[in-house]
């Protein structure tokens, strides 16, 4: 009951954070909507120099409220994740090891800025992105973009890079847990590389090379990194394991 009463406390705190982070972005909804449009915004004279009429609208008696609601939830979120994360660690560490904490907390450290750079690579793709897609659309007629459709797009493209630059550490636990080898991640390097270019090509919701090459150039480099960091966890491995005796082998005895 102790267990389930932290929980109930915990739980309570994170919301309230989470909340608290949703009335912060409403109050900041314009500039945040600034920001957020900007790479629209970069890309319509483009254009229009091609024929090419778009706009941002909002549909629906509550689209406005709707939207707003959505984009200060998103934002409370991340605002507040740090507050709401510590509350889930706060109660799973009591029961950590000491190593494990260490463990999870360097996870944590590494991790965090991982995302949050990639994410911040995707948003600054979005504008090419953007370019290509509505580029499709036939002359002599016009593109309405919906904020909904807007925000889901913004949201997919920064959560698919910022999962992607998880690679290293994805890679660099299985290591650690000794369920791959320095060996085995060279060998199969070329087929990981294959399968990074069809995953960018999949993931990336536009057609042309250059934003493929944007997802797949740095996930490359960065399984190239975790590569070189598993060769030298697995030396030191090596180097801290006990010498193997042969079956036909006497052990040396203490005296």
């Amino acid at each position: 009951m102790d267990h389930l009463r932290e929980l109930r406390s915990r739980l309570t705190k994170g919301v309230l954070f989470i909340i608290a982070g949703t009335i912060v972005a409403w109050i900041f909804y314009e500039p945040i909507l600034e920001w957020m449009s900007n790479p629209y915004d970069t890309i319509r004279p483009k254009l229009e120099a091609k024929g090419i009429e778009t706009d941002l609208v909002l549909t629906g008696v509550g689209g406005a409220f709707t939207f707003q609601l959505k984009i200060s939830l998103i934002v409370g979120l991340l605002l507040s994740s740090p507050l709401w994360l510590w509350q889930i660690w706060a109660f799973v560490l009591p029961a950590l090891h000491r190593a494990e904490k260490r463990w999870a907390l360097l996870l944590t450290a590494t991790g965090a800025p991982l995302f949050v750079g990639g994410a911040y690579v995707g948003f600054l793709v979005l504008p090419k992105a953007i370019l290509v897609l509505i580029g499709f659309v036939p002359d002599g007629w016009g593109s309405l973009l919906t904020g909904a459709e807007y925000l889901n797009f913004v949201v997919r493209m920064m959560l698919v890079f910022g999962v992607a630059a998880e690679i290293p550490l994805v890679v660099t636990i299985l290591n650690r847990l000794g369920i791959v080898s320095a060996r085995q991640l060279a060998d199969a390097r070329p087929w990981i590389i294959i399968g990074i270019f069809v995953f960018a090509a999949i993931a990336t919701p536009t057609t042309d090379p250059l934003t493929m090459l944007f997802l797949a150039a740095p996930m490359t480099i960065l399984y190239m990194v975790a590569e070189a960091i598993a060769y030298v966890t697995d030396r030191r491995r090596k180097r801290a394991a006990p010498p193997e005796i042969g079956d036909d082998e006497l052990s040396s005895l203490d005296d």
